[in-house]
């Protein structure tokens, strides 16, 4: 390799190929690295074209060399701040109003006797 570059560096690329499975950034004239589809951006992606296109210009963080292989990973999303976790909603027993039986949400264990008593009533 001719490019003279370290492991948590952050440079300007150009995007120069897709595939399925990552992009491929030119970070000088004679050196290029891969961008795997994981390291696109924060999340899933399903489709890499839905994010990047030949030609477009990238930051990107280098997250490892391999010397003897000649082979260079990079990350889009490494040089970009991870989106704040939306609250996950959470199930509660607050949540359940047990003592409405109009068809709420109960739990199994506490519907299995009735349920028991029900079949013997039929």
């Amino acid at each position: 390799m001719t490019t003279n570059v370290e492991i948590g560096q952050v440079i300007e690329g150009k995007v120069t190929g897709i595939q399925p499975y990552g992009a491929f950034v030119a970070i000088d004239g004679d050196t290029q690295g891969l961008v795997h589809i994981s390291e696109i951006t924060h999340g899933y992606v399903k489709d890499i074209n839905d994010y990047l296109s030949v030609g477009d210009t990238v930051n990107v963080k280098i997250i490892q060399i391999d010397e003897e292989k000649g082979k260079i990973s990079l990350s889009i999303r490494a040089t970009e701040e991870a989106p704040e976790e939306t609250a996950k909603q959470t199930y509660t027993a607050k949540d359940d109003d047990s003592s409405n039986d109009s068809g709420g949400f109960n739990i199994l264990k506490d519907k299995l006797q009735d349920w028991i008593d029900q079949t013997k009533n039929k």
